[in-house]
C-alpha cells in the first residue's frame, strides 16, 4: 500500500521564503502523478518531502494512515532517481545497481538475482561491467532506474530524470519509464516543466506556481477545461493564444468583441455569461482550433494580416495580427499563406475558453 496524502502541508525557511502553501493533496496506491511547473514553483520541495529529504513546517504527510513528518529517509520505503543520475563513478554499473542492496546486507545471491532482473529488464545487461563514463546519457539513466528497481520499493520518485537528455532519446525513454509503472504496478511521483512528459505519462497531473497549486486533474481535464489563464498557457504548443475583449449580447447571441472582431460564443459558454454584457475577459484560442477559410467572416471565423509561416512537417504554423494582437495557428499545409497577405480562419468555437480579465480564473470551470 502507497497512498500517500498531504493535508495542510507547508513548508517555509528560517529567512522567510515560503515554498510551499498549504498542500492537499490524496495520491492513490499505483498512481502515477506527475508534479508540473516552472522553476521555484514548490514540485521539487514536494518530492523531497516524500523522500524525507525536506522537513515538513506545517501540516501532516501521511503514507496510509502514518504521520511521516518525523520518519528519516532510511525507513520511508522510497526510491528516488535524480537529474543528475547520480552514479558512483569508480563503480561498475553492476555495483551502482547493487550499492542500496549491499548497504542493507542483502544476501548476496539475492543481490545478484535482483540486479540481473533489473538489467534484463532495462536492457543494460551488456554494460554491467563497464564504468559510468563508458556509458552514454540514456545508459547512465537506465543504470540510475535499475538502482531504483532493484530495491522494489513502494514508492518511485522522479525529479526530472529526462531532462539532460536529447529530444529523441526522451521520447523513447518516456516510453519505458511509462511500461515500467505498469509492469510495477506501484505509486510513481514525477517533477518535471516537460509538458509533453506530464501529458505523456500521468494518470493525473498537478499545475503549480509559486509553491500553490493550480488545479488537479487527468490530463485530459488540465488540457481541455483549465481552471486559469497560467494553466492554460502551461499545457500546449505553440502556447494558447490570449486576446482581450468585451462580453455583448445580440439578439439571442452571445459574442465575445476585440475591434471589429466580433465572434458567437457557443451555448455553453454562453449561458453562463450572458447577463455580464460588457464584462472585460480574455479569450483563449488553442493553436489547433482552427482551420483555413476562404468564404466572408461570420459569427466563427476572423481574419488578420500574416506576419509569418513557419512550416512544420505535415502542418505550418502562422503568425497572424488579429485587431492588433499576435496570435500563433496551427493548420495544414494546403493553404496558400504569404506573409503581407491576409489569413480567414474557422474557429472552432465548441473549443473556447473564456477568462475574467481582472483575476485570469475560467468562466467557465
Amino acid at each position: 500500500m502507497a497512498r500517500i496524502k498531504f493535508e495542510g502541508v507547508g513548508k517555509s525557511y528560517p529567512n522567510g521564503f515560503v515554498a510551499l502553501e498549504n498542500l492537499n493533496l490524496d495520491i492513490a496506491d499505483k498512481e502515477f502523478l506527475v508534479l508540473l511547473g516552472p522553476s521555484g514553483c514548490g514540485k521539487s520541495t514536494t518530492l523531497n518531502m516524500i523522500a524525507g529529504l525536506e522537513d515538513v513546517t506545517e501540516g501532516k504527510l501521511l503514507f496510509g494512515s502514518d504521520v511521516m513528518n518525523t520518519v528519516p529517509p532510511h525507513k520511508r520505503d522510497v526510491a528516488m532517481v535524480f537529474q543528475s543520475y547520480a552514479l558512483y563513478p569508480n563503480k561498475t554499473v553492476y555495483e551502482n545497481i547493487a550499492f542500496g542492496l549491499r548497504m542493507r546486507k542483502h544476501p548476496k545471491a539475492e543481490i545478484d538475482s535482483r540486479v540481473r532482473d533489473a538489467a534484463r529488464r532495462l536492457e543494460i545487461e551488456p554494460l554491467l561491467e563497464r564504468r559510468p563514463d563508458q556509458l552514454s546519457g540514456g545508459q547512465r539513466q537506465r543504470v540510475a532506474l535499475g538502482r531504483a528497481i532493484v530495491r522494489q520499493p513502494s514508492v518511485f520518485l522522479m525529479d526530472e530524470p529526462l531532462s539532460n537528455l536529447d529530444a529523441t532519446l526522451r521520447i523513447s525513454m518516456r516510453a519505458e519509464i511509462k511500461q515500467l509503472h505498469q509492469a510495477m504496478q506501484t505509486t510513481f511521483v514525477y517533477v518535471t516543466h516537460d509538458q509533453a512528459e506530464a501529458l505523456t505519462l500521468a494518470d493525473r497531473i498537478v499545475v503549480m506556481r509559486s509553491g500553490v497549486v493550480q488545479q488537479i486533474g487527468t490530463p485530459d481535464d488540465i488540457y481541455e477545461r483549465p481552471r486559469n489563464m497560467f494553466v492554460a498557457s502551461f499545457l500546449g504548443n505553440p502556447p494558447i493564444n490570449f486576446m482581450d475583449g468585451a462580453l455583448a449580447v445580440e439578439g439571442d447571441r452571445v459574442l465575445f468583441k476585440c475591434g471589429q472582431l466580433a465572434l458567437t460564443l457557443p451555448p455553453h459558454i454562453a449561458e453562463r455569461v450572458a447577463s455580464q454584457a460588457g464584462r472585460a475577459v480574455v479569450l483563449g484560442i488553442r493553436a489547433e482550433d482552427v482551420a483555413s477559410h476562404s468564404g466572408e467572416l461570420n459569427g466563427d471565423s476572423l481574419q488578420g494580416r500574416i506576419l509569418s509561416v513557419l512550416p512544420v512537417g505535415s502542418d505550418q504554423f502562422l503568425e497572424v495580427d488579429v485587431e492588433g494582437t499576435r496570435l500563433f495557428f496551427r493548420v495544414g499545409k494546403e493553404g496558400q499563406h504569404q506573409v503581407g497577405g491576409n489569413a480567414t480562419l474557422n474557429v472552432n468555437l465548441n473549443r473556447l475558453h473564456l477568462f475574467d480579465k481582472q483575476d485570469s480564473q475560467s468562466l467557465v470551470w
